[in-house]
């Protein structure tokens, strides 16, 4: 399962809005791919369509969608963000992760 924290929330929703889609009936669609100099990065859009292989989860009102190779990289990982003058935007908190690049935006395991 994939938690989302409070702020990240908010921010799905607003975003969510300007990009015309509905949060609560449309979904967040995480994965993992290739790339990123640690070796895996994280991808984070907006979907209306679930595609059979995918897993389907709901958290602090939002609705997620995983496919079945990224989940196993992703189990236990809290999204959150972070704004400010200093802010990254979306943080992925992977306990899976054994290694992650100073930006944060890619890992290893």
């Amino acid at each position: 399962m994939i938690q989302v924290s409070e702020t990240a929330k908010r921010k799905v929703i607003d975003l969510m809005t300007e990009e015309g889609y509905n949060a609560s009936q449309d979904y967040v669609r995480v994965g993992v791919k290739s790339g990123g100099c640690s070796g895996l990065s994280y991808e984070l859009k907006f979907d209306n369509q679930v595609q059979e292989s995918d897993k389907v989860f709901e958290d602090n009102n939002v609705r997620i969608i995983v496919d079945k190779k990224s989940f196993l990289y992703l189990v236990g990982t809290v999204l959150e963000y972070s704004g400010g003058l200093n802010g990254k935007g979306f943080v992925f908190n992977n306990p899976n992760a054994q290694r992650t690049c100073g930006c944060g935006e890619s890992f290893s395991l």
